[in-house]
This record gives C-alpha cells, sequence and structure tokens, in this order.
C-alpha cells in the first residue's frame, strides 16, 4: 500500500512532499517524492490520559469514534469501572479494547476505593497492584489520587508505587494545588506526570521540578487557557489530554481540537503535535508508530495543519477511517454491573436541624475544585430544605452498593427551578448523585437510577426522562450516535429546568471526587479536602 501527501516529520522538523509504503503493517519506506496531492500525513493523535468510561461507552463503540478524529492511541485509567467491578472491570476493558485494531493502553488503578472516607465496590489493595503490573497489559500505575498518602509515606500506598518501579511502569500523578516542598515529595517518590494543573504557576513549577505536565481539557474540567503557554518553552515534557469527555463531545472532536486551539494562537506546529503525537508514546513506551521506518502503520491523513480534520486513519496499516466512516465495527459483549440498594423513601432525605447557617459546596464552571461558602438556611418543618431563589438545592449521595442512609448536603450554581437531576457516573465510587428543588424530585430522581441500575436522569412537575447505563451503571451498551443524542436530549432537559452550567451531569458527577479540594460529599457525609476529614454540614 503507498501513500502520498505532504508528510510532517515532527522529530526533524520537516514537512516534504513524498510517498510512504506499507508493507506487514509497519512503514517500509518512506521517500520524497513530487504529486499533486496537497493533504498532509502525520503521526496519529494521543490522548496520554483518559477514563474512557467517562464516554459512557465501552472501549470498542469508544474507538469507533475516536478514530474519526486522527485519535490512534489512548492511555487509558479503568479506574471507574475498576471502583465499582475490580480486577475484574479492568479485564473487561482490556478485553473489550482487544476486539478493535485501537491501540488502548490501560494502567493498574491505584486508588481502588480512591479513599476510606466514601463506599466503593471493590478494592485493589498493593498485591492486587502485584498482580496487575506483572501483566504486559498493564501500561503504568493509573493516577496516585491519594497524596497525602504519598506525603505521609503510607505504607500501602509506597508499596503500589514499588511494585510499579519493579516492573519498570510509569507512574502518573494526581495532585492539584500541590506546591513547594509538597510537590517536591511527591516527585521524588516516583510519579512522573499530572494532568491536574489548573494554573500556569502551578504548571511551571512541576515541570521545573522535572514533572511531566498534561493539559487538560475534558467536557467539566478545561485548563487549556490557563496552561496552553507553557508549550512553547516546555515542548518536549507537555502532552494533551481530555481526562473525561462525555458522549456528545466526543462526536465533535477530540486531541484534534487543542492541537487546532494551539496553532491558532500561532504556536509552532512542531512543537503541538510533539505534545499530541510523540511525547506520550515515549513517556509510556506504547507500541504507537512515530512515522517513521520500521514503525507500526499508525498514521493519519489531515486536510490541513490549521483544523486538522481528519480524511483517514491508519492503525498498523489497516484503514479504520475513510472518507467520514469509521471501518471498526460494533462487537457484542456481557454487561457486568454491580448495584444493591433498594428504591427510597421522601423521608430518607429530611435533614433534622435548627442551624442557622449551613456550610454549602459552591461548584464552579470548567473545574473541579469547589470552593466552601457558608450561608443561611432555610427550615421546614425541622427539616433542611433546598433554596432554588438563593440558588442553594439540596444535594445526596445514596451507597449503590448496599442499604445506607443517604448523605446530604447543600451546592450552589447548578441553578434548577424546577425537579431535579440524577447520576449514578459519581466519581471516584459511582454512587448515585443527585441534586434538586425539593426532597420528592430528589427521591424520584434517585429511584428511577435505582430501577435502571445505574444510569443519568432528569425529572421535572411533569415528566421524566433517563439515560441507561446498564454496564457497572456508568457505561452504555448502545453506540456513541445513539448514547450521544440520548445524553445531549437530557443535557438540555436539565438546562430547561434552570441549570447554568456547560456540562451539567459531568460536574454533577465530580461533586463526590473527595481528592480534589475544598469540599465535596461522599455516601458517608460533607468531606472537608483541605484537612482531608469529614466536616459538618450545620455551621455552629
Amino acid at each position: 500500500m503507498k501513500i502520498q501527501g505532504n508528510i510532517v516529520d515532527i522529530q526533524n522538523r520537516r514537512i516534504f512532499k513524498g510517498e510512504i509504503t506499507i508493507e506487514d503493517n509497519k512503514i517500509f519506506s518512506i521517500e520524497e517524492k513530487q504529486h499533486d496531492v496537497n493533504h498532509y500525513i502525520l503521526p496519529g493523535f494521543v490522548d496520554a490520559h483518559i477514563h474512557i468510561e467517562s464516554s459512557m461507552l465501552v472501549p470498542s463503540e469508544f474507538a469507533r469514534i475516536a478514530v474519526k478524529h486522527g485519535t490512534v492511541s489512548t492511555v487509558s485509567d479503568p479506574h471507574e469501572i475498576a471502583n465499582v467491578l475490580g480486577v475484574e472491570g479492568v479485564e473487561f476493558m482490556i478485553n473489550n479494547g482487544k476486539e478493535t485494531p485501537f491501540k488502548f493502553n490501560f494502567g493498574a488503578p491505584s486508588c481502588v476505593p480512591a479513599t476510606s472516607f466514601e463506599s466503593a465496590g471493590a478494592v485493589i489493595d498493593s498485591e492486587g497492584i502485584k498482580s496487575l503490573m506483572a501483566n504486559p497489559d498493564i501500561k503504568y500505575l493509573a493516577e496516585m489520587m491519594n497524596y497525602p498518602g504519598v506525603l505521609f509515606d503510607d505504607e500501602e500506598v509506597m508499596k503500589k508505587i514499588a511494585w510499579a518501579k519493579h516492573y519498570n511502569k510509569p507512574v502518573d500523578g494526581h495532585a492539584p494545588g500541590l506546591r513547594g516542598d509538597d510537590i517536591t515529595k511527591y516527585i521524588q517518590a516516583g510519579i512522573s506526570t499530572d494532568h491536574e494543573c489548573f494554573t500556569y504557576d502551578e504548571g511551571l513549577e512541576k515541570l521545573q521540578k522535572g514533572m511531566k505536565v498534561l493539559i487538560r481539557e475534558g467536557s467539566a474540567a478545561k485548563n487549556f487557557e490557563a496552561l496552553i503557554d507553557l508549550l512553547p518553552e516546555h515542548f518536549e515534557n507537555i502532552m494533551f489530554c481530555s481526562d473525561d469527555k462525555h458522549p456528545d463531545d466526543l462526536l465533535l472532536h477530540h486531541i484534534n481540537n487543542l492541537c487546532a486551539r494551539a496553532v491558532a494562537k500561532g504556536m509552532d506546529i512542531f512543537k503541538v503535535l510533539q505534545a499530541a503525537c510523540i511525547n506520550p508514546v515515549k513517556h509510556y513506551n506504547l507500541d504507537v508508530g512515530l512515522l517513521q521506518v520500521g514503525d507500526d502503520a499508525d498514521c493519519i491523513v489531515v486536510e490541513d495543519l490549521k483544523t486538522f480534520k481528519t480524511l483517514q486513519t491508519y492503525i498498523n496499516g489497516e484503514l479504520v477511517f475513510d472518507k467520514g466512516v469509521s471501518n471498526i465495527k460494533s462487537v457484542p459483549f456481557k454487561i457486568l454491573n454491580n448495584f444493591h440498594t433498594d428504591k427510597k423513601d421522601v423521608s430518607d432525605f429530611r435533614f433534622e436541624s435548627s442551624a442557622k447557617e449551613i456550610r454549602v459546596i459552591e461548584a464552579l464552571e470548567g473545574q473541579l475544585v469547589t470552593n466552601e461558602l457558608i450561608e443561611e438556611s432555610l427550615l421546614k418543618d425541622g427539616n433542611l430544605v433546598s433554596n432554588p431563589e438563593k440558588d442553594i438545592l439540596k444535594m445526596t449521595v445514596v451507597n449503590r452498593y448496599q442499604n445506607q442512609k443517604p448523605a446530604i448536603a447543600f451546592i450552589k450554581n447548578f441553578g434548577l427551578k424546577e425537579g431535579a437531576i440524577a447520576s449514578s457516573v459519581g466519581h471516584d465510587s459511582h454512587n448515585i448523585i443527585a441534586v434538586g428543588v425539593s426532597d420528592e424530585a430528589i427521591c424520584q430522581a434517585v429511584n428511577l437510577l435505582i430501577e435502571n441500575k445505574g444510569g443519568i436522569c432528569a425529572v421535572s412537575d411533569t415528566k421524566d426522562k433517563v439515560v441507561a447505563l446498564p454496564v457497572a451503571g456508568i457505561m452504555s451498551d448502545q453506540d456513541a450516535k445513539t448514547i450521544g443524542k440520548q445524553y445531549a436530549e437530557l443535557d438540555q432537559m436539565a438546562k430547561n429546568l434552570g441549570s447554568t452550567l456547560h456540562a451539567p451531569y459531568m460536574t454533577l458527577s465530580f461533586m463526590a471526587l473527595l481528592v480534589i479540594p475544598s469540599l465535596k460529599l461522599s455516601d458517608k457525609g460533607l468531606f472537608d479536602g483541605n484537612s482531608f476529614q469529614f466536616t459538618s454540614l450545620e455551621k455552629e
């Protein structure tokens, strides 16, 4: 097979007219040759950190869409399904991904459960990490979110890192806002990347201390604008990632969009493509070709070097995307889940109190971090209730693995004026998380998800709508087009109920993420992410 075009040689910083010959899945030759073809050939894009589960698609369905945007490989942390199903969930992701030509590279989830302050569906201890690290399909130790465990030399945490070092596999980081001596110690433990930087200065400090910084632009957390100016000087240690990308977003674009935005800012094309195509392959030792003779034929044909509109995608010399059509087929798979809680009563969401003031979570647009606010409480018959006029809404996290009393908090900036929204995608343990204008609406939304054994939903005064997620309660058994359309309709319903957030369900899913400050809610109670301990809803 021969492909002609303007060949982009990133590592030697040149573009030339030429012809590539592919034989036996490899690049056999690259020759300079005059022709009339104007499109460009470059290595495929790599998402350097993503939770496939957040696309609500199983890996084989994710692959079908990703190749449309020129993505040939991902560095994937199966942390979400692992918190529901443990090692069985990790194996499901690996095996389902192998049904396609796409190059998934899964890590061993380091934090299952993420903390001891929440209820997850499984545990992977250091012995579990040891066995996963011995598996050649596991490429790295996935994000070490328990940074307090690293800083305080927690025995189990340090054993997990030691097993990664033993098998000579990289260790991914997760250290939002960590600076000074703390980040120095975290790096010295052997942790080499961070995708959680949200300011330029934070990213710069981590780069200067030897970390690789991943510029993240997901459906909820968007750090591209804050960090992209680091790229010109530090391009050899920068990568692009999504972290979490919802299905409607994935249908539109992927890493190609970050390249287009960087180039539009006047950044050097070779530096941008180094971050998008080369650095992840080298850092994680991936079996992904870099458009060199002898490499796997993993390359893409794009219309230009401004929009990066993908015309063709090749993986191991196989044409997996061509003329707008993905050639990756859907595959059958067995549905796994872990959902064991009974339906709730409205009375379960009462919070008896006489407090005049309460702690309130302030959700922030485009961020995973939250603020802690002190606000006046609204009491009705001794029950703390939502105050839609002030946009202070009751929120709950309900244990989905066993029957427990729901945890209650209050949250600002969701903006709902009617009804409730709920999700069983609740990082990291994936319990049910809901927010609404009344206890009745919250109860209705929670029960809708319990009936479906997982999903996302919205309820109003007159109707309800649910997108079922039967695979572990976090992924669909449908294709991207179907789930993308359903998700977009549900997203619109949430906005019709009053939500002012760009991605209300993605934001909701992170309100139980305890490892990101400052105030979050687990199924066990309100949690202060700065002091890493529970705190009271009522302000004394």
